[in-house]
């Protein structure tokens, strides 16, 4: 990790005490990262998250850190991009999924007699 990366990293940690780790699959998080971004901003407001590199030493671009200030919007965010209800790990991070959440589902309606 650059000098930079380790500052940005530590005024997060500094900032915000929940932190949710995300493996970086080999070709990249693509226009997915645009996405989370979107999302973060319209659900946590965007003073109230940070992304940060979170790389193993020797290698920039593994893993990524978001950081949040409440753990209500990290479930939120674990549950919207992570695989679901059965959220996968890649030596401790969480594995993004590649499709967008379920559709969801509606209720029928109901009639009072």
């Amino acid at each position: 990790m650059t000098r930079a990366s380790r500052l940005v990293q530590r005024e997060a940690e500094r900032r915000f005490p929940v932190r949710v780790r995300i493996a970086v699959p080999p070709a990249g998080l693509g226009r997915q990262l645009a996405l989370m971004h979107a999302w973060l901003d319209e659900t946590c407001g965007a003073d109230n998250w940070a992304s940060a590199p979170a790389g193993t030493t020797g290698i920039v671009n593994d893993a990524i850190a978001f950081y949040f200030a409440d753990t209500a919007f990290a479930h939120a965010f674990v549950a919207r991009f992570c695989c679901g209800y059965r959220v996968e790990t890649v030596a401790g991070s969480f594995l993004p999924r590649d499709e967008g959440p379920p559709p969801p589902r509606h209720a029928a309606a109901h009639k009072t007699p």
